[in-house]
Order: structure tokens, then C-alpha cells, then sequence
């Protein structure tokens, strides 16, 4: 999440999506309507907004337990390997974060999407910027927009934390945030050292390599759309972190959200991502990618939207310090069976060109392959 500047960005009108769900409309505005090619699919098979959708006939990510990781078990680290090196994306369960916590930081979000449009909008995410409420990534007035509201935040190093976009309501939002930022910060780290270990690398290498771990927090909300048919929840992207932890919500109680919409793209086929109670799904991102010299590849996923249910999501982005220098690790580039994919670069160079760019697929990791 790099400090960027608003620089005259002219992004046009904006409907916010809960105020559209609000009003009952059953017109779609146009600038969410997608072109024909990239629309959802309505394939009972793999679209989780069929209400007869069956998970059971369909691939589900990979379920990696963390307590056997800790407890050395071969067996995990070789499922851990296939997350990693077949799907990109992963489900961890036992990852030692108390159900409270995710709970907590569920009940906030949900708390501050639910405030009145005047109340968020004294957080606004100012074009051009990733921080604050309302739509990221949008760089013109024609550009399509995605059916979802969006808050973000910085959280670490404590300079990229814009103070004026932390709400006062809910009055616990602030600590929760802290207190559950803190929990993720520790599994992230952890999850490096096991993925450092399946490459055969000293497990304190990407902690050594990182520096100061930039982390930021970004929460979404999907209302119910009348047309999901038309519409994306968020553009089809990999990450540009090094690890993403996504919360999808659990739908406890009133205004509930969970609905399935995640999907990741395997294979040119979109798969849903089931949310297991109290796991947390994992992704590679392109920093990871570059690392790895593409063993670990960041996977391009997406959200789609549902008729009748919301969907709440809270995503963790961890990445090395912006003064960091990256490339592919040495022991993993061979010149003759693997050579050097990826440049060297400033990873705060990269995080500027990712996010003062809309949502394309991998277009963005371009910025540090090598073309031949």
C-alpha cells in the first residue's frame, strides 16, 4: 500500500453500491455493466450465486493444517508444496488465531459498512490513493467499476497510517484492528517459514530479506446485486504483496454475508473458494512469484456477486519494506534447467506502479519479468 498522491485524477460519478441495493432499483448504472467477455459465468458448475450450486462435484483449494506444519509433519509440507507450487491459493485451518478475534474484526466491519453513506464518506479514498472508503484502482471516467465498497487502511511501518482515515465509530474500531492485525502480522511470518522451508531455503529468509513488513488491511463489502450476471465484486488481479490472508466473512446473525465469491482462475476455469469455518484463505502473491523465480506463481482471482445475499470480506496484504531491493532468490535460478524470469527492483518502485494502475489480470508483475 505506497503512499500515493492524488494527482488530478478525474474518475467521474460513483455510485456507491449499498445506496444502489438501498434504493431497489433493478436498473444496473452502466459503468458496472461488464463487456460481454469478461461477464460471470452462469455455469451451474462453478457459479456459487446457482442457488442447486453442488461443492462436492467441483475442486476445492487445498486445506493446509498449520499445527502439523509446526509439529514438522512430512505429509503437510508436501500438501504445502502442491498449494503452493499447483494452486497458488490455500485454506489454513488450526493457524492459532482465536475465533474471537476474527470475530471481533468481523463486527466492526460489518458495524462501519452499515453507518450511514454521510458518516463514511468522512473517510474517503481520494482518487488515486488505496487508503480510506470507497472504490480503489479507478484512473479514469469511463472505466468500469466493481460492485463492492471498499475501506482500507495502512498499518505497518506506522508512517503509511493516514490517522484522519481511522473512524472514531465504532468506538472499538481502532483496537480491534490492532489487535487483529498484530495475530495476522504473526501468521504471516510463520507462513514464510514454512514456504522457505519447502524451497529448501533457511527459514528466516524472507524475515531477514523484508526488513520492516509493510502490512495493510483492506475490507469489503458486497451487497446483494439484482443482475450478478453483469457485474464483478472486484476485477480479475494477483496480488502485488507477498502473502495475502483474506477473512471471508462467517454470517453470523443479523445482515449475515456468506455468500460464496471468491473465485480463482485454475486451468482457464473460475473456482469458488468455499470458506471452511474459522480457516483463513492464503494466497501467493507476486513478490512471492519473484522470489521464487516463478516455482511459486501469484494466481488471478476475483469476486463475483449474489442475487439475494451480501458478502463481507477482510484481506491482509504483507509485503517487504518499500526500501527493499528484490529478485529472484540465487538457489533458485539455474541458468541452464531454471534461468532468471525476473529483474531486480525497488520494492517500492513496484508497489507505486501496482496500485497507480487499474485491475488487469498479472499485467502489473510485466513491471519485472524479463523479455527476451
Amino acid at each position: 500500500m505506497a503512499p500515493i498522491q492524488s494527482c488530478g485524477i478525474k474518475v467521474g460519478h460513483i455510485d456507491d453500491v449499498q445506496e444502489l441495493k438501498r434504493a431497489k432499483t433493478s436498473e444496473i448504472p452502466d459503468r458496472f455493466i461488464r463487456d460481454t467477455k469478461e461477464r460471470p459465468t452462469l455455469d451451474k458448475s462453478i457459479n456459487p450465486s446457482s442457488h442447486d450450486y453442488n461443492p462436492a462435484t467441483n475442486l476445492n483449494i487445498p486445506v493446509i493444517d498449520l499445527s502439523q506444519l509446526a509439529n514438522g509433519s512430512k505429509d503437510e509440507f508436501l500438501n504445502l508444496i502442491t498449494a503452493c507450487q499447483e494452486w497458488g491459493f490455500f485454506q489454513v485451518i488450526n493457524h492459532g488465531i482465536e475465533e474471537e478475534v476474527l470475530e471481533r474484526a468481523e463486527k466492526v466491519a460489518m458495524e462501519f459498512f452499515m453507518m450511514p453513506l454521510e458518516e463514511k464518506q468522512k473517510y474517503p479514498m481520494m482518487p488515486g490513493t488505496v487508503q480510506g472508503y470507497g472504490q480503489a484502482f479507478v484512473f479514469s471516467e469511463d472505466q468500469k467499476l466493481d460492485w463492492c465498497n471498499m475501506f482500507a487502511l495502512g498499518v505497518e511501518p506506522h508512517f503509511l497510517r493516514n490517522p484522519i482515515l481511522w473512524p472514531s465509530k465504532p468506538s472499538d474500531f481502532s483496537e480491534t484492528v490492532e489487535v487483529y492485525s498484530r495475530e495476522i502480522r504473526k501468521l504471516c511470518k510463520n507462513l514464510l517459514k514454512y514456504i522457505a522451508t519447502t524451497l529448501r531455503l533457511n527459514d528466516d529468509v524472507f524475515e531477514e530479506m523484508f526488513g520492516v513488513a509493510v502490512q495493510a488491511v483492506r475490507m469489503n463489502y458486497y451487497p446483494a446485486c439484482p443482475r450478478p450476471d453483469l457485474v464483478l465484486g472486484l476485477s480479475p488481479h494477483s496480488d502485488g504483496s507477498a502473502l495475502t490472508v483474506l477473512q471471508q466473512g462467517k454470517g453470523k446473525g443479523k445482515g449475515s454475508c456468506n455468500s460464496v465469491g471468491l473465485q480463482i482462475l485454475k486451468d482457464d476455469v473460475w473456482i469458488p473458494v468455499h470458506p471452511i469455518p474459522n480457516a483463513l484463505v492464503i494466497n501467493i502473491g507476486d513478490t512471492i512469484e519473484v522470489l521464487t523465480n516463478g516455482r511459486y506463481k501469484s494466481v488471478e482471482h476475483r469476486a463475483v456477486t449474489h442475487k439475494e445475499k451480501d458478502r463481507l470480506s477482510i484481506v491482509t496484504f504483507y509485503a517487504p519494506s518499500y526500501e527493499i531491493e528484490l529478485g529472484p532468490i540465487a538457489e533458485l535460478v539455474d541458468n541452464n534447467n531454471n534461468p532468471c524470469m525476473y529483474r531486480r527492483y525497488n520494492h517500492g518502485e513496484y508497489s507505486k506502479h501496482y496500485v497507480t494502475n487499474k485491475l488487469q489480470g498479472k499485467k502489473t508483475l510485466e513491471f519485472a519479468k524479463i523479455i527476451n
